[in-house]
Formats: structure tokens, sequence, C-alpha cells
């Protein structure tokens, strides 16, 4: 791994950005419904990406390129952040945050399944810890007053979000931002229409909290494209992918100080054995076997 400044700078800041995150969700939840929330999030981004590619005279994807995005889109922004919404709305933020730690375990074993990788036995072992420790932690949640189907909406969502970076890799390769636009338009559309069918009542956010939260969600998922994006020009996708299991720790810190969440003994002793495992996990994956030339948008 390289040791440069300005690259661990960028993917510390990544790790930070993305812990905080869970907990501007939970206070978007607070006034806005959970599909409503997701929807103006990915739209306002969407049209974000769509304005640089037009700026920047950035092709948008075409034939499989535009089919590739759009599936994209439907897992990694309509599946995995509906779900993730949705169970953030009783779930704590930190809990989001340890599930999505799961994505890069997640994606070990998709991509195994895909023939992408081979089986080998460190993701096995990792994995297992990871479960035992995810099992520790829930079997406390569901102890308390977090229902099951939130938990299993946290874990669903993990794995859309790994899916998403597998079937990303069948195909043709495109820019990322225009990937991005492309997709984030593709899951916004699928979560109005959930937010439609669900019947939920849109409203303006009128608290100073939630539209600072708002507003912080819709930054932040470009800032993490810039900052993800520039720490995989410089550092494998592996290492990268670390991120997701150090964002709890930060979650759950600004949990506590800003939404006033508690952490029990039992939690951080599952937490940890969840971070192990993915650690051990995803520093065992395999290299991917070849095929069409694609890129994973951030």
């Amino acid at each position: 791994m390289p040791k440069d400044r300005a690259t661990l700078a960028a993917f510390a800041g990544a790790v930070v950005f993305a812990g905080l995150n869970f907990v501007a969700v939970r206070f978007s939840n607070r006034e806005l419904p959970p599909f409503e929330g997701a929807a103006v999030r990915f739209a306002a981004a969407a049209l974000l990406f769509l304005a640089y590619t037009r700026v920047r005279g950035i092709a948008l994807p075409r034939g499989r390129g535009l089919t590739g995005a759009i599936l994209f889109g439907l897992l990694a922004f309509f599946g995995a952040y509906a779900l993730a919404y949705w169970g953030l709305v009783q779930a704590p933020a930190g809990l989001g945050s340890l599930s999505f730690a799961l994505v890069p375990l997640f994606t070990s074993v998709l991509a195994v399944s895909h023939g992408l990788e081979d089986l080998r036995a460190r993701p096995l072992v990792g994995g297992a810890v990871a479960v035992l420790g995810i099992a520790i932690v829930f079997g406390e949640q569901l102890g308390g007053s977090v229902p099951a189907a939130s938990l299993l909406a946290l874990l669903v969502a993990a794995a859309c979000a790994a899916e998403s970076s597998v079937v990303v890799k069948y195909f043709p390769r495109s820019h990322p931002a225009a990937t991005n636009a492309v997709a984030m338009g593709a899951g916004t559309t699928a979560l109005v229409a959930l937010s439609l069918v669900s019947g939920e009542r849109w409203v303006l956010p009128s608290g100073a909290a939630t539209q600072i939260a708002v507003l912080y969600l819709i930054a932040s998922t470009v800032a993490l494209f810039a900052l993800v994006l520039y720490v995989l020009g410089r550092w494998s996708a592996s290492v990268t992918s670390l991120q997701f299991p150090l964002t709890p720790l930060v979650t759950v810190i600004a949990a506590g100080v800003l939404a006033g969440e508690s952490i029990s003994s039992r939690f951080v002793a599952g937490a940890v054995l969840v971070v192990a495992g993915v650690l051990v996990a995803a520093t065992g994956r395999a290299a991917e076997r070849a095929l069409a030339p694609s890129v994973k948008p951030a």
C-alpha cells in the first residue's frame, strides 16, 4: 500500500464521510419518509454528476454500457438504499454502518458465485468470524426494540451493494461520472415509484437538523465519489474497499455525540468480530478472472 499522505488523507476522508452518512440518514428519517429521503438525495446527486459530464464533454454510456449502468443503479441506489433508509427508521445508525461493513465479505462470496474469483480458505475463515460477530450484535438488537424486519433489511441492503459491484464487471467500461449520473437517475426513478406505491406523503423538511442532514447527504455523495476515485487511482480496489469495515468506528462515535445513541459492551464485542472477520476476508481475496473491461463506479 502506498504511504503518500495525500492518498491516506483521501482514504480517511472517505471513511469519515461514509461513517457520518448513517447518522445523517437517521436525522433525515425524522421528518422525511424513507423512500422520499433517498430519492431526493440521489436525484440531486445525479443532476450534479450529469452537469459535470456536460461541462467536461463526457459521453453518457450507450448500448450494453447503458444497460450495465441502469442495472448498477437499480442494485446500488434503489435496492441498497431503499432498504437501508427503511431499516434505519427504527435501527440505530451504528447498526446500519456495521451491516454495510459486511460489503467486502459479501462481495467476496458473490464474486466466487459469479465465477469471477476462486474459492479460498481465508475469506471463509474471515466470513465465519464476521457472521459470529453479526449474530452477537443482532441477537442483542432483537432483544431490544429493533424489529427483525429492520435488521434483515440492513443485511439485504449490504448484499445489494455488494452485488452491484460484481454485476457491473460484466459490462463495458464507461466514465465513472457518466455511469453514476445514469445509475443514480435510474435508482431515483425507482425510489420515486416505490414511494408513490407505498403511499408516502412527501413533505419539505422544516427542522434545521433535517435540512442540514439532507444537504450533507447530497454533498457527501459527490465528495465520496471524488475521494474514492482518487484513492482507486493509487491503491488497489481490495485495499480501497477496507473503508467499509472502518466506517462503524466513525458512525458509533458520531451517533453518540450527535444523536444520543448509546452502545453496549456486547455491541462492541460483536462489532470487533465483524471488523476483524471482514479484514481477514477482504485481504485474502483472489485476483479476479479476466472479463470484459469495466470499471467499478464509486
